[in-house]
């Protein structure tokens, strides 16, 4: 059995398929025809709603797609769908919730099919936000909500409209409003109980099992028994498998409640990210430290996606054309595996075999990817080519980093993703480049090597030819991007020799 919050109401749920999504236990079983089927694979943001997390005992909450998470995952959570959002019949203006009383005052709806959706992601933003938090954030939250009437503009005018409405607490609807408050004390209790009684909680349907283990030991355990049980983390990739392609399994595992699996430490030796732990939980650290990365993950999905997919989970995927991977062989990154045999850990850039094909045994889960700490002297660039900007699957992918040491490229890595089965190191064009001054006919003298490392398919996203052009032109973007990072610390340096002189002159 699992436990959750629907709105203002504790959910008790035992039989049902593993496969289940939210979107359809909503509308089918519960009646709740708020959240809208759109694209049922997580494009339009038709279907958004809100989880709340009890993290560390406070409440955190975050849009995600419900037609991409499985029910079975709900289990200690707070569902939050847009009919909590106003529960009179006939409402005033003054009786909705802020965010969908300015909807109503700038005309942000109208054929109103998408309107629930951005209604639950402004609310996730107006949740986490005291104050307007400013339009890229408005952007960044909506970026998962498509709008095919009214059009972005009035929307936008509303998402800063709603912060300017006084503050009530039954419109805040967090985990301290006066309606549910007493529930989440119940679940909050019994989930504890469930943890110190070392139970695992599961949904069940015939010989359709959906197990949810507590710890690293109870998950390995699980594996080992059911060696072809898949694992299931965010979804986002293995709901589209039930829904497009009616491919199921009767036994799923999720990792998300493994503590283990869900952490996220920085060390003198690097960065250390739980393989289930959602990307907008780590992210923003992770490009602190790596800035050249920001618009690689911005452009990973919307923000619904980042809520619910793991870096874990895109690896395990082992997808030729998933984003992360060649980010993480560049950064000459680890993965550790565990399993009841024990631990190992492997290169990254080793752990892909074939299409879809890893090292991972069929006991083994993986618990975290490790990165090396950053060298003062590493250069990186990321580079990812689509159709869309947005929210789009790369035709190619090209990650290459590098220590510059007086001009010249030492340890080279470059991986590439798009061009080959998996993720692959360009281990020709990394060759080519190791002792070399970097400018820009050394670059393009090093790309003409991707002709000898890889022979990239035609496919519905770009042909061959277009791949191997394409990706020995980014080679050019690499330099001129590199030549602007040189002129802006010499331009740096100038302006403080300049302000030194001024300075001693002043003296």
């Amino acid at each position: 059995m699992i436990q959750f919050l629907l709105n203002n109401e504790m959910i008790e749920l035992k039989s049902f398929a593993p496969s289940l999504s939210i979107l359809d236990w909503l509308r089918t079983n519960m009646g709740r025809a708020g959240s809208k089927e759109g694209c049922a694979s997580g494009d339009c943001g038709a279907c958004t709603v809100v989880v709340g997390d009890l993290i560390n005992g406070q409440w955190q909450y975050k849009s995600i797609n419900a037609c991409l998470m499985l029910v079975g995952n709900l289990h200690g959570k707070h569902l939050i769908t847009v009919e909590a959002l106003t529960t009179k019949v006939d409402p005033t203006l003054e009786d909705l919730h802020p965010v969908q009383r300015a909807m109503v005052e700038c005309h942000g709806s109208q054929c109103g099919f998408c309107t629930p959706g951005f209604i639950m992601s402004l609310f996730a933003l107006y949740m986490n936000h005291n104050q307007y938090p400013g339009k890229e954030a408005v952007i960044q939250a909506l970026g998962g909500n498509l709008c095919r009437c009214t059009g972005y503009q009035p929307i936008l005018k509303a998402a800063k409209k709603c912060f300017s409405y006084p503050k009530q607490a039954a419109q805040n609807i967090s985990h301290q409003d006066h309606r549910f408050s007493q529930q989440v004390s119940v679940l909050t209790e019994t989930l504890k109980k469930a943890l110190l009684a070392n139970q695992i909680p599961m949904l069940e349907e015939g010989d359709q099992h959906f197990y949810l283990p507590q710890n690293l030991s109870q998950l390995c355990a699980l594996k080992a028994s059911h060696p072809q049980a898949q694992f299931v983390a965010g979804a986002t990739d293995l709901s589209v498998e039930f829904s497009q392609r009616l491919s199921y399994n009767n036994k799923l595992i999720s990792v998300r409640y493994c503590p283990e699996l869900m952490q996220f430490n920085e060390d003198q030796q690097g960065l250390h990210i739980g393989a289930a732990l959602p990307y907008s939980e780590f992210l923003e650290r992770f490009c602190e430290i790596y800035p050249e990365s920001h618009e690689l993950f911005e452009r990973l999905g919307s923000l619904q996606i980042r809520n619910a997919g793991s870096l874990g989970g895109s690896i395990a995927n082992a997808s030729p054309i998933g984003d992360p991977a060649p980010l993480f062989i560049a950064l000459n990154a680890n993965i550790e595996l565990q399993s009841c045999r024990g631990q190992r850990v492997i290169a990254l850039a080793d752990f892909f075999m074939d299409y879809r094909k890893t090292q991972l045994a069929d006991d083994e889960v993986i618990v975290a990817i490790h990165i090396p700490k950053r060298e003062t002297t590493l250069q990186l660039s990321c580079h990812k080519i689509s159709k869309r900007i947005e929210d789009d699957i790369s035709a190619v992918c090209l990650v290459l980093s590098y220590q510059l040491d007086n001009d010249k490229m030492h340890n080279v890595r470059c991986a590439m993703g798009g061009m080959a089965a998996t993720p692959a190191l360009a281990k020709n064009v990394a060759k080519a480049l190791n002792g070399q001054i970097l400018n820009l006919e050394n670059l393009q003298h090093a790309a003409q090597q991707i002709d000898v490392d890889f022979q990239p398919l035609s496919d519905v996203r770009a042909s061959s030819t277009y791949r191997l052009q394409v990706s020995k032109n980014l080679f050019d973007r690499i330099w001129f991007q590199a030549l602007g990072k040189i002129q802006l610390k010499q331009n740096t340096q100038i302006s403080s020799a300049i302000q030194t002189r001024i300075h001693h002159e002043a003296l």
